[in-house]
């Protein structure tokens, strides 16, 4: 019975889209809570319920989301519109190559990417949709808060420090970010500085760019309000990141973006998040609650 759940952790790539940021839907028990842009938009209209989809793999990247994103579920002339966020926080500047920055995402192919995305997205949403690029994180977040910090392999005997694991993983060569995970501060910051770029990127296709079926906005990857929200509640900056792996965002850092990002696009764009359905409460009233999914 230990590993009963295993087919379907599996299935998952390890990851839990059922806690997650954006289409998190059940209550977490796993050192956090659950907040998420679903759940919000589900309280703000009831006939949000059940309407989320995750497209997302593990490093994900905007070369492979080409392909992802065709799984796609969306009926452009009977669905209601959709809001798509699109993020690829590190992946596009994250790999374990020894030359690491030779096979990072370059400015040039991230516009491509990202243009033929967005033309695919055109052909398949429904008119009047959203799509919110996010920029890219600033990685170094991970080393300046972890490296000397103990891994919970190290914590009984104080043996393994993050900075140990990473040096490990590196050299096995099966690093999830070389360019981040790295004692080296000059290559920490050419790889900020490529995401960065890349960043910038997105930027420039709001900007610039229109499409027949959605309007698009960009908004910064919310690390630094999330560690300033979390620090104001008495939490510290290493508690966001996932203790086991050392790279990803723990729940705790889920569930705080999202309130960072809800906020921002109730302020500057609430036409993305429509209005509040006054039949909310006769809605529940004759389906129930159904448990959020």
């Amino acid at each position: 019975k230990s590993f009963a759940n295993l087919p379907m952790a599996f299935t998952d790539e390890l990851d839990w889209p059922q806690f997650s940021e954006i289409t998190g839907f059940l209550n977490s028990t796993i050192g956090g809570w659950t907040d998420s842009l679903y759940l919000r938009l589900r309280r703000r209209n009831r006939c949000n319920h059940r309407d989320l989809q995750n497209i997302s793999q593990n490093g994900g990247s905007s070369g492979n989301l080409l392909y992802l994103i065709k799984s796609l579920a969306r009926n452009q002339l009977l669905d209601n519109p959709a809001i798509v966020i699109y993020a690829t926080i590190g992946n596009d500047v994250c790999n374990g190559n020894r030359d690491t920055l030779a096979h990072m995402t370059t400015p040039k192919e991230m516009l491509s990417n990202v243009m033929q995305a967005l033309r695919y997205l055109d052909s398949r949403l429904p008119n009047g949709s959203h799509v919110i690029l996010t920029g890219l994180v600033d990685g170094r977040f991970l080393w300046d808060n972890l490296h000397d910090r103990y891994h919970p392999l190290g914590q009984l005997n104080r043996d393994v420090t993050y900075s140990q694991l990473y040096s490990f993983l590196d050299c096995l060569q099966v690093s999830p970010c070389s360019g981040w995970l790295t004692p080296n501060e000059t290559l920490r910051n050419l790889t900020s500085e490529r995401a960065l770029q890349l960043s910038n990127v997105l930027k420039e296709i709001t900007r610039s760019e229109k499409f027949a079926n959605f309007d698009i906005f960009y908004m910064d990857f919310p690390l630094r309000q999330t560690a300033e929200e979390w620090r104001k509640m008495g939490g510290e900056p290493w508690q966001l990141i996932e203790p086991v792996d050392g790279f990803h965002p723990s729940q705790i850092a889920a569930a705080l973006g999202t309130s960072i990002t809800w906020q921002k696009a109730l302020h500057e764009w609430p036409q993305v998040l429509g209005k509040e359905n006054p039949f909310n409460d006769q809605i529940e009233a004759i389906f129930k609650d159904q448990g959020g999914h």
